[in-house]
């Protein structure tokens, strides 16, 4: 065995030459892009499709397990690939290939929602899958092409590890902070293709020249048109929503905000008095069965939509002071703008989450507070809970009424949920809707929809209720007691620790809800 008469570094690959690779700026410009853009396709994802699967935990579950697996098989494959293929071949295809998808992603995901539904989770998990997966491999497709000896091994892919983490940090910030509270979800993607395709174009350039950027250029702009005439577009899209102001083809002024797909609001322009909605009417007809005709109120309402409750309440109760947290800002400008009150209406809305709103008013300041906030069709899950509903309690005077619309189907596991909850906290519930849903007509199984709960620790008259529901032709009626007892059987009390919202709605139309 002959001695060592010296040392050196070993090559990669014995006797293979030296590769000069990519510098380590571009390289990690390369990485840090590609992860950002991962990012943003799964933010953005979440949002095309809250319009047709809804903005639930199920929706974003599924949307954040696709874009996990297209990160490990893009890892993956990218580099066993890299291994077998000179690297700066696959550079420019990856970043390319998946800018034309992320720019044809709107037109097709609306198409597929509007043309072909049933193939619409498909679609979508292709839409995820495939751009992030050629993302992801960028990262060791790039760290093959920097590594030249084995002995900087641990400080190439570390560096480029952490260059990639940074990449999706600021995708994410960017995307939720920036991005989507300044440009529509298609104009996100739609620039995103345009960027990986060129930075396609100088990955190629710089290695291979300009081989099939034309091709992939012809394919970001038929996406971008594709998008202008795709079904499914918004009147604005929001921080939160795809929104829609529709008229009424049968009153002149009458307009419906469809958030999502969803009509969550009725409003008549020109008379603040017209209830369009059933639960509407259940609502007015509670408070109007509770408080003296005409007196004014101080209220406070978790959630803003269309503001026809507090239009209400200004028109019926001259001087009644309306105090709206209303979470989306986009939904506040459209409120002012295309559906608002005058503005000494005694309205005041302020941009923010219901929750935190409640903690800033003080105790027993209020003599009604509604409960009318929905993403989707689901009441935000933190609004459910015990420890909420002692801050409703609390800010509610020692006569105030807690009046809650939310929507449940099936077997209401749901809305049982809550009346138990209610019942936590609050001395009286009473529970509003179809005699069916309340089990009052024993021979018909539950529809589900709407439906209304009282709470308060004073005494409500479910007859003077009933007696107001019945002069505004809602169809409901009303369940407390005893009845309410046995309606809500073994239903869990829901709290922050445990309030499993999501789970215990069962399926719904998309159309069928407020």
């Amino acid at each position: 065995m002959a001695p060592v008469t010296g040392s050196s570094s070993p090559s990669v690959a014995e006797g293979a030459p030296r590769r000069h690779g990519l510098g380590s700026r571009v390289a990690a410009l390369l990485v840090f892009g590609s992860s950002a853009a991962v990012l943003v396709v799964e933010i953005v994802a979440l949002r095309l499709l809250a319009p047709y699967l809804g903005l639930t935990l199920e929706t974003s579950t599924m949307v954040i397990s696709i874009a996990l697996t297209a990160i490990a098989l893009g890892s993956w494959l990218g580099g066993r690939v890299a291994d077998q293929v000179d690297p700066s071949r696959l550079l420019g295809p990856c970043l390319g290939l998946s800018g034309a998808v992320v720019a044809l992603t709107p037109a097709v995901l609306r198409t597929t929602a509007e043309w072909a539904p049933a193939m619409l989770l498909l679609i979508a998990s292709s839409t995820i899958l495939v751009p992030g997966a050629l993302l992801s491999a960028v990262t060791p497709i790039v760290t093959k092409l920097r590594l030249t000896t084995l002995a900087e091994t641990g400080t190439v892919v570390g560096r480029l590890s952490g260059v990639g983490t940074a990449g999706a940090i600021f995708g994410t910030v960017f995307t939720g902070f920036v991005l989507v509270s300044r440009l529509p979800v298609s104009s996100i993607l739609i620039g995103l293709g345009t960027l990986l395709v060129v930075g396609s174009a100088l990955v190629q350039w710089r290695t291979r020249g300009w081989t099939g950027t034309p091709a992939l250029a012809l394919v970001v702009v038929a996406g971008g048109l594709a998008t202008t005439v795709a079904p499914g577009g918004c009147d604005t899209e929001t921080r939160y929503h795809c929104a829609q102001v529709v008229a009424d083809p049968d009153r002149d002024t009458g307009r419906t905000l469809v958030l999502d797909g969803v009509r969550h609001s009725y409003v008549d322009t020109d008379d603040p008095t017209f209830l369009e909605f059933t639960y509407v009417r259940a609502i007015a007809s509670v408070v109007d069965a509770a408080f003296p005709e005409g007196e004014p109120l101080t209220a406070h309402h978790l959630g803003g939509g269309g503001l026809t409750f507090p239009r209400y309440l200004a028109a019926t109760r001259p001087g009644t002071r309306s105090l709206v947290s209303e979470i989306d800002s986009g939904v506040v400008r459209i409120d002012r703008g295309r559906l608002g009150p005058g503005a000494r209406s005694g309205i005041d809305v302020r941009a923010e989450d219901g929750r935190l709103g409640l903690r800033r008013l003080d105790t027993g300041s209020r003599d009604l507070v509604v409960g009318d906030a929905f993403g989707g069709v689901s009441v935000p899950w933190h609004l459910t809970t015990v420890e909420a509903l002692t801050d409703v309690r609390r800010v509610l005077d020692a006569e105030g009424l807690y009046v809650a619309n939310l929507i449940d189907h099936g077997d209401l596991a749901f809305a049982r949920a809550e009346a138990a909850t209610l019942g936590e906290v609050f001395d009286h519930v009473v529970v509003l809707g179809e005699p069916t849903d309340l089990g009052l007509e024993p021979t018909a199984a539950p529809e589900g929809g709407n439906l209304v709960m009282i709470a308060s620790d004073r005494a409500v008259d479910p007859r003077a209720v009933q007696e107001a529901l019945d002069a505004r032709q809602t169809g409901w009626t009303v369940t407390t007691g005893d009845g309410l007892t046995s309606w809500i059987g073994d239903a869990p009390v829901l709290t922050d620790d445990y309030a499993p919202v999501d789970q215990l709605l069962e399926p719904h139309s998309r159309q069928g809800g407020r």
